[in-house]
């Protein structure tokens, strides 16, 4: 489970070999949730605060987060991505 990125207490990671459509996971303070890359889809659940704060990342890292995706289809490498400030 390759890191991405962290901020705030929340991990963003991605699972080589994952499933479509393309996703990352975030866990925070126990709960867990994975996030649509495309349409912020949410499959499990996350504090409002935290899922507010994840939302805003990924609107502004959705291309990174896409690049990361592909590499993980083909190659097994990611690359850190900024967290949010």
């Amino acid at each position: 489970m390759p890191e991405i990125s962290k901020f705030y207490g929340i991990l963003i990671y991605m699972y080589i070999d994952d499933h479509n459509p393309p996703h990352f996971h975030v866990i925070y303070e126990g709960e867990e949730a994975m996030i649509d890359i495309k349409d912020g889809h949410i499959t499990g659940s996350l504090p409002r605060r935290a899922l507010r704060l994840v939302y805003e990342w990924l609107d502004l890292h959705k291309e990174e987060l896409l690049e990361n995706w592909n590499q993980l289809k083909n190659s097994g490498a990611i690359k850190k991505i900024e967290p949010l400030k």
